[in-house]
């Protein structure tokens, strides 16, 4: 399992760890990760997924898994949430028509 949000694409970063004597020795920092359930109102189903805990805050500030998705790049997400996403899509475009 890859340590990358499935929503930002948000990974590990690499840097320095500096002593005392200011010597530098490589480390990495992770991403604060979550599995989490999400709802798709669109959708009418709830969802799991691998969220940085970012990336969790901008959904609620948005207004929910379904208006993240719509104004997210498609290069940030995760082969599961582009799925989603063009569902969501297909879903919304089904009930404007009718």
């Amino acid at each position: 399992m890859s340590r990358r949000c499935d929503l930002t694409g948000k990974g590990p970063q690499v840097g320095h760890k500096v002593s005392h004597s200011n010597i530098k020795t490589k480390r990495r920092f992770l991403p604060n990760l979550l599995n989490v359930t999400l709802i798709s109102d669109a959708l009418g189903r709830s969802v799991k997924l691998r969220v940085s805990a970012n990336a969790l805050r901008t959904v609620d500030h948005r207004g929910g898994l379904d208006a993240f998705l719509k104004k997210a790049r498609a290069e940030e997400l995760s082969p599961k949430a582009l799925k989603l996403k063009q569902a969501i899509a297909k879903k919304t475009a089904e009930a404007k028509a009718a």
